[in-house]
């Protein structure tokens, strides 16, 4: 079989989980298909659009065949996420891929400054994209170029926070629900929203919940796609 229903193009919604990098989830989603449909390596066409570093968890949107010319269209849809700020500590990367290396006093938090801090995030804002992120920076990755020891400078870009909900207090952590748009780095807020308080945070936990009208309870595991296609003649 030179071809699979995938060929002509699909969207396909997963919920990636932990610890996985998106191109781990690419790469087992073509495995599948072309293992099913005893397809050549690489013969058929299979991307991501957009991004979840292997410490988040949530939706991503998988695109086959002819549905890969529109993945810059699926980029541009806004995000939802949830997820945990930990105040009083900061790490190199903005979340637990590295150790907290400074410590911030949190005694002066009140739940009121929380609530205040968050609403003064909506609304348009040039953020600092992390050094440990995929940003390029003259064609190499950033996390690349910081991972190998090198001064990483990071050029600020507008972001739009539409909604920013605190949904939960238990000092020190923060939950919360951020929606927005294409190219914010949530682990970036975190960094600046603890810099607000006059202290430090990180991320600690975050989930991707929504990409436009598409959510995580539509979304199935890899597993699922797997058992399902196998049930395909």
């Amino acid at each position: 079989m030179s071809e699979s229903p995938f060929h002509a193009g699909k969207l396909l919604l997963f919920d990636k989980p932990l610890g996985w990098t998106s191109f781990d989830l690419v790469n087992k989603v073509r495995f599948a298909i072309e293992k099913h449909y005893k397809l050549k390596r690489m013969s058929i066409k299979v991307g991501h659009a957009g991004t979840l570093d292997p410490l988040a968890t949530g939706l991503m949107l998988i695109c086959t065949g002819k549905f890969t010319k529109q993945i810059d269209t699926f980029q541009g849809l806004p995000k939802t996420y949830t997820g945990t700020f930990t105040l009083g500590g900061t790490t190199v990367s903005f979340d637990l891929e590295k150790e907290v290396d400074q410590h911030f006093p949190t005694a002066h938090i009140t739940e009121e400054m929380i609530y205040e801090v968050a609403k003064n995030f909506i609304g348009t804002h040039d953020q600092e994209p992390p050094v440990f992120s995929a940003k390029k920076i003259d064609g190499e990755r950033a996390y690349e170029l910081a991972r190998a020891g090198k001064d990483v400078k990071m050029k600020t870009s507008s972001i739009e926070i539409t909604a920013f909900e605190i949904t939960r207090i238990a000092l020190p952590e923060v939950d919360f629900r951020v929606e927005c748009t294409k190219g914010t780095y949530i682990r970036s807020l975190a960094r600046d929203f603890g810099l607000a308080l006059k202290s430090g945070a990180y991320l600690s936990k975050l989930c991707r919940t929504a990409i436009g009208p598409h959510t995580i309870e539509n979304a199935q595991t890899i597993e699922q796609f797997t058992a399902e296609i196998r049930s395909t003649v």
